[in-house]
């Protein structure tokens, strides 16, 4: 059976590549729901039914586990999904709580990027509420990076622009650590670093959320048991995706540092 990994688009790519390096040897679903991505910038409800018409999808496919390899989604409907369903569910959630620690007491601010509805739901609201106690953590959108990842738009002379721009209101002197609090955003890792003082940490929640699927897996006896690599089959909002060229985009963003 598969692990499998739902995302509005390639942003759980990012974290997919992390669990082929932890976990070679299982095999892999991944769904990207394009045809209604992006998630963040439409009503909750409506984000909650496309996920519920994924899962089903998926589980009629045959998985053992389910990574919802998107904050959107997580914050959405991960714990809905918990009750309908009995298989192990791991969501992502933004790095605030590691950011926050690591800054604390240097007098270094935490600037926090996702998309407009992970920023403004309650859970995330909670989420920074909780550990933010000294009021150092800064909130911003950026919904376009979603739309350039999901056209495979990552040329410099497009993206740099663009963040420079968005990051203009903010001194960034001032930061220790930017999240890259949507799973589409470490595509452009690089990006950001160029545009940032040296010393400023980024980091996101892929490796913790694969090291809890890991964990989850070896509680239930579930991890697979062989030497060889397993495969990766990618559907496309329902379809199996044989597009030579989209199966070669999503292979190289699979080794994309």
């Amino acid at each position: 059976m598969y692990i499998g990994f739902l995302d509005s688009g390639i942003g759980g790519l990012t974290v997919l590549r992390e669990a082929l390096a932890l976990l070679p040897n299982e095999d892999y679903l991944y769904y990207a729901d394009s045809v209604h991505a992006p998630y963040g910038i439409k009503p909750k409800e409506t984000v909650r039914r496309y996920i519920f018409d994924a899962v089903e999808f998926m589980v009629g496919q045959g998985i053992k586990a389910l990574v919802v390899a998107c904050n959107t989604a997580t914050i959405v409907a991960a714990n809905d999904l918990r009750t309908r369903y009995d298989f192990p569910i791991i969501g992502m959630e933004p790095a605030v709580k590691p950011a926050v620690e690591q800054n604390r007491g240097n007098h270094k601010r935490v600037l926090v990027t996702a998309t407009p509805l992970s920023l403004k739901e309650e859970k995330f609201q909670n989420l920074v509420a909780r550990v933010d106690d000294e009021h150092v953590v800064d909130l911003l959108p950026l919904p376009e990076l979603v739309e350039y990842a999901q056209h495979f738009i990552f040329d410099d002379e497009v993206i740099l622009p663009y963040l420079k721009e968005e990051l203009a209101p903010f001194d960034l002197s001032h930061y220790g650590t930017i999240v890259l609090g949507c799973t589409h955003f470490p595509h452009y890792r690089e990006a950001f670093r160029r545009l940032l003082p040296a010393g400023v940490a980024i980091i996101d929640g892929s490796s913790g959320t694969v090291r809890r699927l890991k964990n989850l897996l070896d509680e239930k006896g579930l991890l697979a048991n062989r030497n060889e690599p397993g495969r990766i089959v990618f559907y496309t909002s329902g379809v199996l995706e044989e597009d030579p060229e989209k199966l070669q985009k999503y292979r190289e963003l699979l080794t994309r540092k």
